[in-house]
């Protein structure tokens, strides 16, 4: 009895060793269109335009319904920024871009990414909502390239076919803050204290990605 009860044990054992090792690693080429978005600060706006966003990650799913996956997309776009009041005693008047013909650059986001579909393995279609957490590092023209915490939410279907390939059609929301200076107030105690001040970027897009599988 003893025997047979080992060999059960490690029957499960092995079983539980292969489902392991059958997890999937997935191989994703990602392209989508990225909206425009605003951006305040105290005397000027800037707006980040809209454009197409490329990249690439690898996912991989820790179980049959969640993944983690590490990617990196890259946005090339315009920046122009824009003064609200006017400058240089109303010389300049207020609406005016101050960088014009030199606003090119890009948004480059490096996200570690968990995903949860929802339905069985052997469906077709399954639903996903996911969320990431990283770094933007963005280039601009004039003041070279910085890094920055950047985010995202997505949410989508992924598309499975009889081949190792399948295809996800999903909407998602990135952001990105940095620190652009100070804000000053007036403490009863200490006197004027100097606030960091943060602006963040919230730009919704629409994407799809190529998938394969390579435990297929």
């Amino acid at each position: 009895m003893k025997k047979y009860h080992l060999l059960v044990v490690v029957f499960f054992f092995s079983m539980a060793l292969s489902a392991q090792s059958a997890q999937s690693f997935l191989l994703n080429l990602y392209g989508g269109y990225t909206f425009s978005d605003r951006v305040d600060f105290d005397s000027s706006y800037g707006k980040v335009e809209d454009g197409f966003e490329y990249g690439i990650g690898l996912e991989y799913f820790i179980m049959d319904n969640a993944s983690v996956e590490l990617k990196y997309n890259r946005l090339d776009t315009s920046m122009p920024l824009y003064t609200k009041v006017p400058l240089n005693e109303g010389s300049i008047p207020a609406g005016t871009q101050v960088n014009a013909g030199d606003d090119k650059g890009a948004i480059n986001y490096i996200l570690a990414d968990y995903t949860y579909y929802f339905g069985s393995s052997s469906q077709k279609a399954l639903p996903f909502l996911g969320a990431g957490l990283g770094v933007a590092i963005l280039e601009t023209p004039k003041s070279g390239s910085g890094t920055y915490f950047a985010w995202e939410i997505k949410a989508g279907v992924k598309v499975k076919t009889n081949s190792p390939v399948s295809i996800n059609l999903h909407a998602y929301l990135q952001s990105m803050s940095a620190a652009v200076g100070y804000d000053y107030y007036w403490d009863y105690y200490w006197g004027p204290v100097a606030v960091t001040d943060y602006a963040s970027t919230f730009q919704f897009g629409l994407g799809a990605s190529l998938s394969y599988d390579f435990s297929k």
